[in-house]
């Protein structure tokens, strides 16, 4: 019999080589979210829990385009929202929404959230999406619909809000504003986020050719259980890496 066992995410002996794999996958996710057009101005945010610091996150700068960061770029807060490495100005809107979804879900590593175009139409429906294809299954009963809209996030009491409506799942819909995943690896939030959006571009157009069907509950629950585990989230990024790497390797400086 063939083996189809999977590889899985490493595991580090140093805090300093974990630092450095995680944030090499925070700026390979950005310039991916660059390259598939989810930048919109100076809006998006991806964060990266610091392994030794766990209640510091790195972020990207305000105002540096998606598809030019690189490893340096990255800045380091601490939960005042300070900036402790680097010397760059932060996204406000960052720290009110990521500072309480990491502290609202210890066991994640990372977050990811942008203005991207399906999102963002998705977003106005004030809908969970359906099980509708393979791929969106991994999402079938795992993410959640927060309701409010009031104006940009710029208050840690409305990320709170946020965090709790994202609960334990890996995904949350922010009516009228776009989507937020988690992962317990940046690989893995990144993952989520463009596999979301690309569902969401699914049921849209779907939507829009006339009525589709969705799979069962039984069968949704499956399809869950084989892509939407932590460790496939992961695995499923590794290709674009790689990609983004060979392309674009100044990205590691």
């Amino acid at each position: 019999m063939p083996r189809f066992d999977r590889p899985q995410p490493p595991v580090f002996e140093r805090v300093e080589e974990e630092r450095l794999y995680r944030k090499q996958r925070l700026a390979a996710a950005f310039r991916l979210f660059g390259r598939f057009g989810f930048s919109e101005g100076i809006a998006g945010h991806i964060t990266a829990r610091d392994p030794e610091f766990t209640d510091h996150f790195w972020v990207n700068p305000l105002g540096k385009y998606f598809g030019h960061i690189r490893v340096s770029d990255l800045i380091l807060l601490n939960k005042e929202g300070e900036v402790v490495k680097g010397d760059a100005s932060v996204n406000r809107a960052a720290f009110a929404i990521h500072s309480q979804v990491h502290e609202a879900r210890p066991d994640i590593v990372a977050a990811a959230h942008a203005h991207s175009l399906h999102g963002k139409s998705w977003s106005s429906l004030g809908r969970l999406l359906d099980p509708l294809t393979q791929d969106s299954c991994a999402f079938y009963q795992d993410h959640a619909l927060f309701t409010e809209y009031n104006g940009v996030v710029l208050d840690t009491s409305e990320g709170q809000k946020i965090g709790e409506a994202l609960g334990d799942k890996k995904a949350v819909i922010l009516q009228n504003h776009g989507f937020l995943t988690v992962g317990q690896t940046v690989d893995e939030a990144a993952w989520w986020y463009i596999s979301f959006e690309r569902s969401a571009q699914a049921q849209l157009l779907a939507e829009a050719a006339g009525k589709p069907i969705s799979i069962n509950h039984e069968t949704a629950t499956l399809t869950r259980s084989q892509v939407g585990t932590h460790s496939a989230g992961w695995f499923s990024f590794q290709p674009l890496y790689d990609r983004i790497v060979r392309e674009e390797p100044d990205l590691l400086e």
